[in-house]
Order: structure tokens, then C-alpha cells, then sequence
């Protein structure tokens, strides 16, 4: 407990964290209430019915780019070189004399990961469901007994993304590579998604595979996999990266 504890303060000591719960937080949000102001429009012109069973779930899909900032700095800024006047060192020294077994290291640090990304999915999520309905006004949809397992899938896609993140980075050793990749593949071009123009097993890759769990009328593939599935297949590529990340970890000087 004291060394999750000590990864928890870590994190809430790191800039770079804020930056990414104020991402988590208003990208989707920002993006579903322009969104929402453009179906509500389309509503009171007639030119559509409902504003859609998605409106704030898709959104809350590119806000995942906070998870991934949190994952991959978690552990990148235990490797960054502090100044000469500090020393030289590395946090990852000082981190391995307090706590030496490493597995224990990292398992508190991905807990500490998973803790957070949890929490920023709940408060987006509740950030962009609110801006939703408050812009649709009476023309929002009514919360149904539906809403609840949707947003329990967004946390565990949150959760996943942060923690695939996080054991890509425990990998590269660098936040750089995972980072600019990750995010592009997020919120600019999709590689996944133009995989699954080419083979159709690109649809189990873990972004596409795990956004079937709250997302209801996907357009990012052709093979119908049901929320459950969706989020089993995430959660199987998370447990396989992190276990390969702990391996190396635990193999490789620090």
C-alpha cells in the first residue's frame, strides 16, 4: 500500500497529469456539445428525428487521449535525467532503491495508473453526458437502464487504453515514440481502422475491438462483436502487453 500510495502522489505531482485530465475532460465534453448543438438544430429544422443513441459516446472515444498522456508519463518520467545541479539521476534509480522488488514497483505503479484513468473516464464521462443533454434540452434523449453498462464500458476503456499505454512505454523506455503514435492513431488517422479495410481480424486489434462496448452504431468496421466480446478482447491485449512489459522490466538494467 505505501508504494501505490507513493505512485499516486507521483502522479498528482507531475504537470504533464493536469494537462492530461484537462484533456480527458474537455475534449469529449467540448466536442459533444458542438455536436449536440448541431443535432439540435437539425431537430428543430426537421431534417432529423432523435440526435442519435451515440451523441456524447463517440466523443468520449477521442477523449481517451487523456488516458493515454496519463499511461505513458507515468513511467517515461521515471526515466527522464534531471538537471546537473540536481545530480544527473534518474527517478528510476531512487524508485527501485525504495521499493527494490520491480514486479512490486510496477505493479503499484500500473495500479496507480489504473486508479486515475479510472477516475478521469468517470468525471468525462459524466462532463460529456451533462453537456449533452444540456444543449439537446428537450429534445434529449431520456437516461436509460442501457446508459449504465455503456458507461461502465467507457471506464474500462479508459482504463485499458491508459494501461496499454503505460506497458508500451515500460517497452520504449521513452514517452516520445508511444505518445505521438498512440495519440495520432486516436484522434488524427486511424491505422486500425484502415487495417480493417485489408483483413477483417484488424477489428479485434484493442481500440476497435474495445469501443463495441459503448459504442452502439459502429462505423470503424466489418465484423459485428458484441460489447462483452468487445471488452474481453481489450482487456486480453492489455493483460498480454503488460505481461510482456513486466518480463522485460524485470530483465534489463534500469
Amino acid at each position: 500500500m505505501r508504494a501505490l500510495a507513493a505512485e499516486v502522489a507521483k502522479l498528482v505531482s507531475l504537470p504533464s497529469v493536469w494537462i492530461a485530465t484537462a484533456a480527458g475532460v474537455l475534449v469529449p465534453s467540448g466536442i459533444a456539445a458542438i455536436n449536440a448543438s448541431a443535432a439540435r438544430g437539425a431537430i428543430t429544422r426537421g431534417a432529423r428525428a432523435t440526435a442519435g443513441a451515440d451523441l456524447g459516446y463517440q466523443e468520449l472515444a477521442f477523449g481517451v487521449v487523456g488516458v493515454i498522456i496519463l499511461g505513458v508519463v507515468a513511467i517515461s518520467s521515471e526515466y527522464v535525467t534531471e538537471s546537473a545541479e540536481s545530480g544527473g539521476g534518474r527517478q528510476i534509480t531512487t524508485s527501485l532503491t525504495a521499493v527494490p522488488s520491480r514486479l512490486r514497483f510496477l505493479l503499484a505503479k500500473a495500479s496507480a495508473v489504473a486508479i486515475a484513468g479510472a477516475s478521469l473516464a468517470i468525471v468525462a464521462g459524466a462532463a460529456t453526458m451533462s453537456a449533452v443533454r444540456v444543449v439537446l434540452g428537450e429534445h434529449a434523449p431520456p437516461l436509460g437502464t442501457d446508459d449504465v453498462p455503456r458507461l461502465a464500458g467507457v471506464v474500462c476503456y479508459w482504463v485499458c487504453a491508459a494501461l496499454l499505454a503505460f506497458a508500451i512505454t515500460v517497452l520504449t523506455r521513452h514517452g516520445v515514440v508511444p505518445l505521438a503514435v498512440l495519440i495520432a492513431n486516436t484522434s488524427v488517422v486511424s491505422v486500425t481502422y484502415l487495417l480493417t479495410k485489408i483483413t477483417p481480424l484488424a477489428n479485434y486489434l484493442p481500440d476497435l475491438a474495445g469501443a463495441h462496448m459503448f459504442v452502439r452504431t459502429f462505423a470503424g468496421g466489418t465484423v459485428e462483436i458484441s460489447p462483452l466480446t468487445g471488452g474481453l478482447v481489450m482487456t486480453a491485449w492489455t493483460t498480454a502487453l503488460l505481461t510482456v512489459a513486466a518480463v522485460a522490466f524485470t530483465r534489463r538494467d534500469a
